[in-house]
This record gives C-alpha cells, structure tokens and sequence, in this order.
C-alpha cells in the first residue's frame, strides 16, 4: 500500500474535493491583552492592553505550504474539530503517528487522526464512525497535517 506525504498542489484535483481557502501575505495586527482570561474560577479584571498578534503568523508556520480548509461532517467532533470549522493545514510537516491529518483515500478527502501502529489507519474521534484500515490495494497520500483550528462562533 503505497503512502505518499504530498508536497505540491493539484488544484485540478482538490478544489473539486474539499473547499481551500489560502492564507494571504498581508498582516492585520489585532490588540493582545496581556493578563489571560481564566477558564476556572474569575480574578481581577487588568485593563492592560499588552502586545498586538497577527494571526496569519500565529497560526501559520510555514507561509508557503500552508492552506485553509472547511471542514464538513461531524467524525472528528470528539478531537473539538466541528463542521464549518476551518482547519490549518501545513503540508510542511511529516506525519506522524497520532497527527490529524488531510488524506486523500483512492482520491477521496477526509479528515481523520493518523495511527501507523499495526498497520496505517486513519482513526475518526466520533464513535458513530469506523476506523479506516487501509490494505495493499488502497491508495493513502497525505496532503498535511492539521496544525490549528479556526471557529467562528
């Protein structure tokens, strides 16, 4: 069973697929409070405006491989990656054991957590799905991995 990490775009064949949105060059610097906000019990509200983010360079480590992608479906909820997400996509890194990842199945995209111990399988986190195992006649390439999230609320 071949397993290819894909370095270069086909447009042709993704933009059929899965819906892209690439990452622009420009910057918007936003404020950034310095004091964080606390998920637990509430303290003293600072009003210190620290620093400014950009948040092409926060989420995006490698602006040349990186694109967006929407996500449809809800297999990988239980991972916190909903529908009409948009995930990070970096085609930079090589995938590893436990990445999530954008695979393209016999050409058919999907979004699922990668696992190489006995065996590849692409591992949905939604226990309504099945695992995908994958045999010596299927092709698996991987177009990224999954470096960040981006939701809407």
């Amino acid at each position: 069973m071949p397993v290819y990490n894909c370095t270069s775009f086909d447009y042709s064949v993704i933009m059929s697929k899965v819906t892209i949105i690439k990452p622009r060059n420009s910057s918007i610097e936003l404020p950034l409070y310095s004091t964080k906000v606390p998920a637990g019990f509430p303290s003293p509200a600072e009003d210190y405006l620290g620093d400014t983010i950009d948040l092409n360079n926060y989420l995006i480590h490698n602006h040349e491989s990186a694109f967006f992608a929407k996500v449809e479906g809800d297999s990988m909820i239980d991972a916190g990656i909903y529908p009409g997400d948009l995930v990070v996509i970096d085609r930079s890194v090589s995938a590893k054991d436990g990445h999530i990842v954008i695979a393209a199945i016999d050409n058919e995209f999907t979004i699922k957590r990668l696992s190489t111990k006995d065996g590849i399988r692409l591992i949905p986190e939604n226990k309504n799905y099945k695992e995908i195992v994958l045999n010596g006649e299927t092709e698996l390439i991987i177009w990224g991995v999954v470096t960040g999230l981006v939701r809407k609320f």
